[in-house]
């Protein structure tokens, strides 16, 4: 029977070593991904429900610049132009 030399073992032992970390890394990848989805999609029902309050309380024709808090109105009548 054949048997592969010290060097040669090493050698492939040390690749797949190295295939199966990167797999587990990948695998890594794929939940942080899906953590990171999962987080927008919580900010995105957030933002529509602060959104809803604001339109509620200042008007859905308002527009606010959420650098400064400045809440202006739209005017309804030069977006139909």
């Amino acid at each position: 029977m054949a048997k592969l030399t010290k060097q040669e073992l090493e050698k492939v032992q040390k690749l797949v070593n190295d295939f199966n970390a990167l797999k587990v890394q990948l695998g890594d990848t794929v939940i942080t991904q899906n953590n990171l989805l999962k987080n927008i999609e919580e900010l995105k029902i957030q933002y529509a429900s602060e959104e809803a309050v604001l339109i509620n309380k200042y008007g859905k024709d308002s527009v606010i610049n959420v650098q400064t808090g400045d809440v202006t109105q739209n005017d309804s009548e030069e977006q139909k132009e």
